[in-house]
């Protein structure tokens, strides 16, 4: 098999698995590097986010095996949860949005998937941290919406891109521009529907610091600043204002997936923070089944606001 066959297998076999999928050269990942930190440089990030998050922006691609030769960038389908607490007698159902839960899980089965595709002939794969977002958009995989999050045909923004460093060599030339849906130039129904002002006409980029998931991604001791309502809240974490009304999204709107149930008392034991080995046996396996332990550290604090409506 030449390297020609190795590209069309995986394509035919990324079609027969229903994901999307492109493979860019190495010799890119220079501008990779440069794609954010080059709107830090302008001021046009805000500082504190671009802290929390300057290891995933300003990555050093690393490997165990030879050199890197290109990058293999694979997203799935991924839908909503809907996870339901009990409140005073009341059922509060909530959303988490595509992208939050399974990506440990998400990554294993596209790594495997590649594996079986380029082990066999002697190439490598390792996962690798980079801005998701940007390469799949730059490789021509996605195209940014208006609210900076990226749309893939037939998977709308339920989508989740895992990308891996390989060996395999790939040198044609597929790095494009960044660029928003041509749709969104006639369509503003994010900015309208945005509570926070995050997006915006004037500009490219979204304004972070107003955005409500970067806000409700803190843990309980960061208060929420004063001119976020409480009445925003619509999500267990993060927030779905600008896909719901997204008309791109309109295929997949509907596509929530049942999550856990949580009775009254684990409620009360999620909002007052306690940590997952001190929660009881059962109240664990629902979260470690649904895989909502990594934001244990939020719900004092995003549930904890929401609950107060009941």
């Amino acid at each position: 098999m030449n390297e020609k066959d190795v590209i069309q297998n995986f394509y035919e076999k990324l079609d027969a698995k229903g994901y999307k999928g492109k493979i860019v050269s190495a010799k890119y990942i220079p501008e990779l590097q440069k794609a954010v930190t080059k709107f830090h440089d302008k001021n046009l990030i805000d500082s504190e986010f671009y802290e929390e998050y300057k290891d995933y922006f300003e990555f050093q691609p690393k490997v165990k095996f030879g050199e890197i030769k290109s990058l293999f960038i694979i997203t799935v389908p991924q839908p909503q949860y809907k996870v339901i607490f009990h409140w005073n007698n009341t059922e509060v159902p909530l959303i988490i949005p595509p992208t939050y839960l399974h990506s440990r899980a998400v990554i294993k089965k596209a790594k495997e998937f590649l594996t079986e595709i380029l082990k066999p002939l002697g190439y490598n794969a390792e996962f690798a941290l980079v801005p998701q977002k940007t390469l799949a958009v730059r490789v021509g995989l996605a195209e940014y919406g208006r609210n900076n999050i990226t749309y893939v045909p037939g998977m709308g923004s339920f989508h989740r891109p895992s990308t891996f460093y390989t060996d395999f060599p790939y040198d044609e030339k597929n790095w494009q521009e960044l660029r928003m849906m041509d749709l969104c130039k006639e369509c503003s129904a994010c900015v309208r529907k945005c509570p926070t002002g995050t997006i915006t006409n004037d500009r490219f980029l979204i304004r972070v610091e107003r955005c409500l998931t970067f806000h409700n991604e803190h843990p309980a001791e960061v208060p929420f600043p004063d001119w976020i309502d409480p009445s925003w809240h619509n999500c267990l974490v993060g927030c779905m204002y600008c896909q719901k009304v997204c008309p791109v999204n309109k295929k997949v709107m509907n596509w929530i997936e049942p999550g856990p149930i949580f009775s009254e008392e684990e409620t009360k034991l999620l909002v007052s923070g306690k940590i997952f080995d001190d929660l009881p046996m059962e109240t664990r396996k629902k979260i470690e089944k649904h895989d909502l332990e990594n934001y244990l550290y939020v719900y004092p604090r995003n549930l904890g606001v929401i609950l107060k409506r009941y």
